[in-house]
């Protein structure tokens, strides 16, 4: 059996289809977006390692979203077992992290990734939660290109 196919006209990539085993329902809704809780993941640059986060409520609303261990290979949040149950998460489910990137206008260098508010994402269930991880390692904006590398760069050249 197929799921039906849902159009979603969006104000960034147009019309888009989904399947209701597409939507992923954020408990409490993202940060500063509590009200809107479903959204899909978009991929519209294959081999980009950057996905869109869209919500399926409000149009307008979405969300450059990345895998954090791209740009930090070590990075492991540690998973407070509250939110564990809530997401219905054991050490074999599937899961997805993602966190949510900033790239100032013009400045791609200047990019940033937000690793102290991360979203986990139960795969089997499609429920998720954005976290806010205590842990002082991480910050909400996490220099992706770090200005000592590029100094260095510019050096060797």
């Amino acid at each position: 059996m197929t799921s039906q196919l849902n159009l979603l006209a969006t104000t960034r990539f147009g019309q888009v289809e989904y399947t209701e085993e597409d939507v992923i329902e954020f408990l409490g809704g993202l940060i500063g977006f509590s009200a809107t809780a479903k959204f899909i993941l978009l991929n519209p640059k294959e081999g980009s390692p950057f996905r869109w986060l869209q919500s399926i409520e409000e149009a307008a609303l979405a969300f450059l979203v990345t895998d954090p261990g791209y740009y930090v290979p070590t990075y492991s949040p540690e998973l407070r077992p509250s939110v564990a149950k809530e997401l219905e998460l054991d050490d074999e489910t599937p899961r997805l992290v993602l966190t949510t990137v900033n790239i100032p206008a013009g400045k791609p260098e200047e990019m940033t990734v937000n690793l102290a508010g991360p979203l986990l994402v139960n795969a089997i269930t499609r429920k998720g939660k954005q976290i806010v991880l205590e842990d002082d390692a991480y910050t909400t904006r996490y220099r992706v290109f770090h200005t000592a590398d590029r100094k260095d760069d510019q050096a060797a050249a």
